[in-house]
């Protein structure tokens, strides 16, 4: 099992990383360069997280081999100047019981070679690649060249700071008297400093984390309120879909105005098609997809709502101004720079993207109010069989049919659900309540008040391997959960929001890499000083794990290592208490940013406005649901019986043609037979018979009824008797 416990873990966290992107980001959209820096960067994060605990267990390990290497070498013989009176002194030391190896024990060389290539790799993307490719993926250049150029302009500020302090640090070490420095030091106070930053914006985030995630369970056992905030969510979002929709136009309607002023022959045109394709093609391409993936009732709602959500009628008014083929002319009008239309097409790649998230966001969301309110309605049932608003057009699965049945879905939606939901949350305070103690009280090593310390240091003693192993992994993730779930619920207006279903823009995703790499070393470094396992903290004689020995003694800057590490932890409480109490969030409402606040009269308002336009939206698709009802039923009753009047038609045609074409046969054998020669009219009378083919056309045209022009049936074509065609024209004449 030696290094396989470790290759596994890379598989796993690999395919994670991968589901996570799939689930934010689009494969079939966005930029391979952007996808791929994000997946690096979040796929490096989460690495660290769950290989951290083999480390642990192999640096204690390390550790029992350093006890019993230390006691092997104290001598057992006493000294002859012992008197009898202390020969029975006992030694001091106690023996330590045998060291017994982890079944994940990672070899030696292997750990530390690991972790120097993973964290400068995070590192370079954090500060390097992921800002540069963020300017990039945000460009309106229409070439490799010219977005790189933008890219180089905007990063200029943010690498000339970067560069400007990380001088004039230099030069104040170089000038020092007193400081003589090597390169291993100066590499340990980037990383220190990188590390404080992080750990600056860490306890901000693990703050809000402790609190909120919890309170989101125990939240979410509340059916009343959890619709309340629904409704909520709604209304904000109803403005924010018709704001994005009108930016929209608005920057449609600009864009109409160029092409109408850029002729077919001018250099720009193609500039103007790159902005028309991009419009239009993802506009329609995302309107498209969501008809494929809804059931027939939400297709109809859909194709209802194409022409006005996809640009088609942009299409044809922003089309190219070919009417009379006129020569652009420099001297008579004025047209946009290369600048201008760069600037444009960035403000549609902005505008398109917001609207489809939107248009995405707003569905899910009325797809979770419907069924709240159904779990409501279901609650008060006495046949305990949840019944839905608007059933599944498709057909239901063995999972449904078997396992997931209406009784078992009442069961669980109706009372589990709530329970099961609630005792995660009172699971999830301990541990919060667990890491706000220990994050106060790490730092003091006799006694041990940190209560994970505790955990790690009575598994040590009998060398449970696998229950340290569980014990760090179970904490570093719920400390990643509650930093990394309040990276995915931030929003920095528009510019930074990560949105699922694939509606994540590029700028975000990369950003929350940055985040993501520039958070986890901090945290990781944070969770071995609550274990007491970094000695710059606990200040202990102990083995190193292979990730404290990369990142270099912290004694290099004492103030950091002495100060601002253990102290400015304890702000945590500060945080969580403003947390519980919601102090952030009446504030923005004070400044005019509309938060949830139940005792508001704003927030009632938007609560009513919501319920309004729940039910609008299920008015409409209850009448487009009975109306898709009445043409099944309509179908059902009426087609057989036109299906068996047309079968019967068409036998007694085909029985009418066949005879006469018999009775022309029979009696031109007469004619040939019994007379030689005849009028010349009944000699052409008889070729006509004989040779007529008549003409093919559409036999749509001469039915009344629209209903017998149904798909898949052949509505006519030639004289059986006389051609092989297939098409049956007169079968219903």
């Amino acid at each position: 099992m030696s290094g396989a416990a470790l290759g596994i873990e890379i598989v796993v966290v690999f395919f994670l990383a991968l589901f996570l992107l799939h689930r934010y980001g689009d494969f079939r959209k966005q930029q391979r360069m952007v996808l791929f820096g994000t997946l690096l960067a979040w796929y490096l994060c989460f690495l660290i997280v769950f290989i951290l605990p083999l480390d642990v267990s192999t640096t204690i390990y390390k550790q029992c081999k350093i006890d019993h290497e230390e006691h092997a070498s104290v001598p057992t013989s006493l000294p002859s100047n012992h008197t009898a009176a202390n020969t029975s002194v006992t030694p001091t030391k106690s023996v330590p019981k045998p060291c017994y190896k982890p079944w994940s024990y990672i070899p030696d060389g292997i750990m530390p070679v690991f972790w120097r290539v993973v964290y400068w790799t995070s590192q370079c993307l954090t500060w390097l690649l992921l800002p540069f490719m963020q300017s990039y993926a945000r460009s309106g250049g229409f070439s490799i060249t010219g977005k790189i150029k933008t890219a180089l302009i905007e990063n200029a500020i943010y690498y000339g700071t970067y560069l400007l302090i990380f001088g004039s640090l230099l030069i104040y070490v170089a000038v020092h008297p007193q400081w003589h420095l090597s390169w291993y030091e100066l590499q340990t106070i980037g990383i220190t400093a990188a590390n404080t930053w992080g750990l600056f914006l860490l306890v901000l985030l693990l703050g809000y984390g402790l609190v909120e995630i919890p309170r989101s369970y125990w939240n979410a056992s509340r059916h009343g309120h959890l619709l309340i905030k629904t409704y909520f969510k709604a209304s904000k979002l109803m403005t924010e879909k018709a704001d994005a929709e009108e930016n929209l136009e608005d920057v449609m309607e600009e864009v109409r105005k160029v092409s109408e002023s850029i002729k077919y022959n001018h250099p720009l045109r193609k500039y103007i098609d790159t902005i028309l394709r991009k419009v239009i093609g993802e506009t329609l391409t995302a309107a498209l997809s969501d008809m494929i993936h809804r059931s027939d009732v939400m297709r109809e709602v859909m194709i209802c709502r194409v022409p006005s959500q996809c640009p088609v009628d942009y299409q044809e008014k922003m089309g190219r101004n070919m009417d009379d083929y006129e020569d652009f002319d420099d001297k008579q009008n004025t047209y946009p720079s290369e600048k201008s239309l760069v600037k444009l097409h960035k403000q549609v790649i902005y505008a398109v993207q917001r609207h489809n998230r939107t248009r995405v966001q707003w569905q899910i969301l009325l797809q979770q109010a419907i069924h709240l309110e159904d779990v409501a309605k279901n609650e008060t049932s006495s046949a305990h069989q949840f019944v839905h608003s608007f059933p599944s057009s498709e057909p239901a699965g063995w999972f449904s049919r078997y396992v997931y049945t209406p009784t078992a879905e009442w069961y669980w939606e109706c009372f589990l659900k709530c329970w099961f939901y609630r005792l995660l949350s009172v699971v999830l305070t301990l541990f919060s309540v667990a890491v706000v103690w220990s994050e106060c009280t790490f730092f003091s090593t006799r006694p041990v008040l940190s209560l994970f310390a505790v955990f790690i240091q009575l598994a040590e003693r009998d060398y449970n391997y696998l229950y340290i192993e569980m014990a760090c992994f179970v904490t570093i993730f719920f400390l990643c959960t509650c930093v990394y779930s309040t990276v995915f619920r931030i929003r920095v207006f528009n510019y930074y929001y990560l949105a699922s279903h694939h509606q994540t823009d590029a700028y975000s995703l990369q950003f929350s890499g940055m985040l993501f790499c520039r958070l986890t070393p901090p945290l990781c470094l944070n969770f071995l000083g609550l274990i007491h396992m970094d000695s710059a903290i606990s200040h202990q004689q102990k083995e190193q794990t292979a990730y404290t020995s990369i990142m270099g003694s912290m004694r290099v800057l004492s103030f950091i290592a002495n100060g601002f590490y253990i102290y400015y932890p304890m702000l945590i409480v500060i945080l969580c208490i403003a947390t519980y109490f919601s102090l952030g969030t009446r504030c923005l409402n004070l400044l005019g940013f509309q938060q949830f606040v139940g005792d508001s009269e704003m927030t009632s308002d938007l609560i009513d406005e919501g319920k309004e336009l729940i039910r609008r939206e299920k008015r409409k698709r209850q009448r487009i649901e009975d109306g898709e009802n009445r043409r099944r039923e309509w179908k059902e009753r009426y087609g057989n019986q036109r299906e068996d009047y047309t079968a019967r038609n068409r036998g007694s045609h085909e029985m009418k043609e066949t005879s006469y074409s018999d009775t022309v046969a029979a009696s031109n054998n007469r004619q040939a037979k019994y007379s030689r020669s005849g009028s010349r009219s009944e000699r052409d009378c008889i070729e006509l018979l004989q040779d007529a083919e008549p003409l093919d056309f559409n036999a749509e045209t001469l039915t009344d009824d629209p209903l017998e022009a149904e798909p898949g049936r052949h509505a006519g074509g030639r004289y059986l008797s006389m051609s092989s065609s297939r098409s049956r024209i007169f079968d219903d004449v």
